[in-house]
């Protein structure tokens, strides 16, 4: 509950006070056989520009390692007050992770982006392994990654 509620937080901020609406979104992460340890995974939104916007999930809560989620780390300074609240074990290989946030309405069609840094231990870093814009006619569409992540989907 702590962690919706973080979730909550962060996104009915993104839009006018008394304005917001947010809807239940289910995020699920297939990961590959990759053949490695489990993989911390850090989910994150940026606007338009780029701009970092907020955390939504970290997958792995040993901050020793957040340094190598390479594009969150960057984008918030590795402040791990960002995920506070908003964290969960990692993700073994060919596991799934599955998770559920309210979400404001605003941050869809209205070009912000969700992100999904990878790591796993004693592998290469795979920084922004998922970028997809979030978008109404968007979900329920996988979305392949490039290394750790076999698909991501949202669910609206």
């Amino acid at each position: 509950m702590k962690s919706l509620l973080a979730a909550l937080a962060f996104t009915t901020a993104l839009t006018a006070p008394g304005l917001a609406l947010a809807r239940p979104v289910t995020l699920t992460t297939t990961l590959t056989n990759y053949g490695g340890g489990g993989a911390y995974l850090a989910l994150y939104v940026t606007d338009a520009k780029g701009t970092y916007k907020g955390s939504l999930w970290m997958a792995g809560k040993k901050t020793k390692y957040y340094k190598h989620m390479i594009d969150w780390h960057r984008a918030t300074g590795g402040n791990a007050a960002e995920v506070n609240g908003i964290t969960g074990a990692s993700v073994g290989a060919g596991r799934t992770l599955e998770i559920t946030l309210d979400l404001a309405d605003a941050l869809f069609d209205a070009g912000y982006t969700l992100h999904i840094d990878a790591a796993v231990e004693d592998m290469r870093e795979s920084p922004s392994e998922i970028t997809v814009p979030l978008t109404t006619s968007g979900a329920g569409k996988a979305v392949r990654g490039r290394r750790y992540i076999s698909t991501f989907q949202y669910g609206l």
